[in-house]
């Protein structure tokens, strides 16, 4: 069912609900513990960590990794109907990915235990099958990331960053702080504080405090691309 655009059950959240079997719909339901964080609540943190699977009702998660220094980098951003496979680590011993899942926004989510996937998992080649795809997709994300901090120059990295992060909240104004944009990106707020400035210098931002105003879409379009 849908309500305002938003999943409000499991069943319609959850992407193969369809290709499950009476008997598995029913495990499921009577499994699946919905639960509210509000922003800034760390969900997960590191192999260590296995809460389970996360089906997301409404909200905004943000997936990263630290280097060894500490800094911060954004793999990917889960939204509504996204599932977070990596929260239930434990069911892919022979993969070994530190991530961190923080909620960006305050969030709805359905938590499924490990166990519980890890047997539908063994027992179903469509739930099996359907982990691997999120696998495969999570790994194709991460390596385009890697390509564009290898390949491409920061200006073009940041100025996507910022009409991404545009198309989000729909709206030119980005409430937004040099600190948070480092962390994203995995680079220093020095380095991103400059850039911004030359973006200003350019006409193509105004810079307030925690503040990120687009003046011209358009050119920061032409140098992402």
């Amino acid at each position: 069912m849908l309500k305002g655009g938003v999943c409000v059950d499991f069943a319609s959240c959850f992407p193969i609900w369809d290709k499950l079997t009476k008997d598995q719909q029913d495990l499921l339901l009577s499994r699946a513990e919905k639960r509210s964080v509000k922003a800034g609540t760390v969900l997960h943190n590191g192999n260590l960590d296995c809460l389970g699977l996360l089906v997301i009702c409404s909200g905004q998660l943000r997936v990263y990794t630290l280097s060894s220094e500490g800094r911060e980098v954004t793999l990917y951003r889960l939204f509504e109907r996204d599932i977070c496979l990596f929260s239930a680590s434990c069911v892919m011993p022979n993969i070994q990915f530190e991530v961190i899942v923080e909620a960006e926004k305050d969030s709805a989510f359905w938590i499924l235990p490990s166990c519980l996937f890890k047997a539908m998992m063994e027992e179903s080649a469509v739930v099996a099958n359907y982990a691997n795809q999120l696998i495969s997709s999570r790994f194709s994300e991460v390596m385009w990331l890697m390509e564009q901090i290898m390949w491409k120059s920061f200006d073009k990295r940041l100025a996507a960053f910022l009409l991404e992060e545009s198309q989000l909240e729909g709206t030119s104004v980005l409430k937004i702080t040099h600190e948070k944009i480092a962390n994203h990106m995995g680079t220093a707020r020095e380095v991103v504080t400059r850039m911004l400035r030359y973006f200003q210098n350019e006409g193509s931002v105004r810079l307030t405090r925690g503040t990120v105003e687009i003046l011209d879409e358009k050119a920061l379009q032409q140098l992402a691309q």
